[in-house]
This record gives C-alpha cells, sequence and structure tokens, in this order.
C-alpha cells in the first residue's frame, strides 16, 4: 500500500517537515531501505547511517535533523515507526474462506469472514467470532470461544473450551489449555490431579511459538490483555498474567504464580510455584524466584536466587574476584607457615 509522508504524519499525529508528497510503500533499516522506504532515527549516533540511506522519509526524534529528507517529528520515535509499519504493511491473510480439506463440526458456529486453513479441525460447539483466521493443520477443540479478528498461524493447538478474546495472535505450535503437571504421590505412584479447570486469554495478546500454557487444575488460567509471550514460553497451571506484561524466551511460570501489570522479564527466567510478581516489576534474564516469594512493585531483580539488582551486581563483582583472593588467602597462609 503506497501513501504520502503528509497521509502518514496525519495518521500518526506528526508534524512534516520537507516534501509532504514523498511516496511510502514499506519500512526498512537504514542500510537496507529503498528510496520508498521508511526508516526512523531515535538518536544522534544512528545519524550517519541514516543520512547515507536511499530512504527520503524518516521518523526523527525532537532536535535532530537530517539534510535532504522529508522529515516526520515525533517524541518517540520507534514507536511511530512501529505504528507505520502496521499500516503501510498489513498483516497478509492467514486464510481466506472454508477449505475443502477443513474438518468442521455441524454444530460448530461461525462467523461471516471467518477463515479455515487446509486440513484444520474444529470441534463440536466452538463458536468462532468475525474475520477470525484458522491456519493450516491447527486443532480448535469441542467448546472453545475465539473472539473477533484472532489470528492463529499454522499447527496451533487449543485444546475443549479454550477461551480467546479479541484479535488474539498464535504463532504456529502453541498449545494452549493442556493439562497442568499435577501429581499426588500415595501407594508407591503419582496419581494424577484432576486439571479440569479452564484457560482464558483475553484481547490483544500475543503467543509466540511452541509457547505452552496449561489450563487451571480446579481454578483458571489467566493472561490478562495486552500480554505479549515470547517463543518457548511455559506457563502453568493457575497462573494469572497481568495486563501488558511482557515475557522474554525460554521463561517457566510455575503452578499458581501470580504475576502484575506491566511487568518484563528477561529470556530463561524461573519462577516458582505461587509466587507473586506486582505491577511494574523487572526479572532479569536467568533469574530464579523461590516458591512463595514476592517481589514487589517496581523492583529490579536479576540472579537466582533473584535479589535486588544493586545488591547482585556488587555480589557479582566480588565472586569475579575470588581467584585474585583465593591467591592472596594462599600466600598468607604460606607466610605464617614459614614463620
Amino acid at each position: 500500500m503506497s501513501r504520502t509522508a503528509e497521509e502518514l504524519a496525519k495518521f500518526l499525529g506528526c508534524a512534516v517537515e520537507g516534501d509532504g508528497s514523498v511516496e511510502l510503500s514499506g519500512v526498512a533499516a537504514p542500510g537496507r531501505a529503498r528510496p520508498l522506504d521508511l526508516i526512523y532515527v531515535d538518536t544522534a549516533r544512528n545519524l550517519d547511517r541514516a543520512a547515507r540511506s536511499q530512504a527520503r522519509c524518516a521518523v526523527i526524534a525532537p532536535g535532530l535533523t537530517l539534510a535532504e529528507k522529508t522529515l516526520l517529528r515525533s517524541a518517540n520515535p520507534k514507536l511511530a515507526f512501529a505504528r507505520a509499519a502496521a499500516w503501510l504493511l498489513p498483516s497478509p491473510a492467514i486464510s481466506t474462506g472454508i477449505h475443502g480439506t477443513a474438518v468442521i463440526s455441524p454444530t460448530a458456529k461461525l462467523a461471516p469472514g471467518v477463515g479455515v486453513g487446509p486440513y484444520a479441525v474444529v470441534e463440536d460447539g466452538v463458536e468462532i467470532a468475525a474475520e477470525t483466521e484458522i491456519g493450516a493443520f491447527c486443532f480448535v477443540g469441542r467448546g472453545s470461544r475465539l473472539g473477533k479478528r484472532c489470528r492463529l498461524h499454522p499447527h496451533v493447538t487449543l485444546y475443549p473450551g479454550t477461551l480467546l478474546g479479541s484479535r488474539v495472535i498464535l504463532h504456529s505450535g502453541a498449545v494452549i489449555g493442556s493439562d497442568g503437571f499435577g501429581y499426588v504421590a500415595g501407594e508407591g505412584k503419582h496419581w494424577k490431579f484432576p486439571q479440569v479447570g479452564e484457560i482464558e486469554i483475553e484481547d490483544d495478546v500475543e503467543i509466540g511459538a511452541n509457547t505452552t500454557i496449561d489450563r487451571g487444575s480446579l481454578e483458571r488460567t489467566e493472561i490478562c490483555a495486552g500480554a505479549k509471550l515470547d517463543n518457548l514460553v511455559h506457563v502453568a497451571h493457575n497462573v494469572r498474567i497481568g495486563e501488558n506484561t511482557v515475557i522474554a524466551a525460554q521463561t517457566g511460570i510455575s503452578g499458581s504464580a501470580v504475576i502484575g501489570k506491566n511487568v518484563a522479564f528477561g529470556g530463561q527466567a524461573g519462577l516458582g510455584e505461587r509466587c507473586e510478581i506486582e505491577d511494574g516489576a523487572i526479572i532479569g534474564g536467568q533469574s530464579g524466584i523461590l516458591p512463595g516469594k514476592t517481589i514487589r512493585s517496581g523492583q529490579i531483580v536479576w540472579g537466582t536466587p533473584a535479589r535486588p539488582l544493586e545488591k547482585f551486581k556488587e555480589q557479582f563483582a566480588w565472586l569475579g574476584r575470588l581467584p585474585r583472593l583465593a591467591e592472596q588467602v594462599r600466600k598468607l597462609e604460606k607466610a605464617i607457615i614459614d614463620k
């Protein structure tokens, strides 16, 4: 889709400096950009690279300038660039219409505009709202309900009774609503504890490839509106993840953990069962949160067991000095023995 810089500025709420009739049809990094691509510049250190770019238009931060280019002035260039990309390059359809090889129960209810790709399965009692797209080889279990404009990429599995809000994006290999890891030891074996609770994913959530989210055991697993989960994340039963929380790849969250709003997780973090992470906390990559631990609102933690960032940095610095300290101790011991 081609737009002029002036049209884009109006959409973004930006001021235009230069030729507003410049046409734009894509986005790119400065070094790869063509004349019709939009770029962005948010710091002065990127000015030289942007100046050499073939792009004729840039979203740029206040106080910066580029000669011979049309500029869209924004206080947050990266955000404006992301919004521009979504406008200029709408996502291609995953599926349109009902493919002839799809298996759809006669009791399923599909609203107008729903697309179901090749070899997808939609079981009894499923309800799918308008404009939702089900990719090839997806499985939608009985009694599941999907809101408007959801996008299920190929090979997504929704276990029976899964509830999705509107505009939910599930990437390939995601498994939603599987049984949690719940067992009771007794009589020389492990007895499976009931995994009959609910699983609900609210509006505007995005779930990465091969991420798994268990249903509740007797209660509900809930991913609240606007949360974003990366690839290869595991969420156990009865977990609640608050609005707009972001979780990077390979994070594991144990059962009954409660995570607040606007929390950020680095990759490979691990949470023990019944942890509580309050609103706005930041969990560093590879941090380990012990079972039952509470991380307070706004706190930044790192390490295993997780501790406040300043304390972690101090202890980590001392850890790096241990070889030198050990050598000093050996010299002192030798001096004492030689006496």
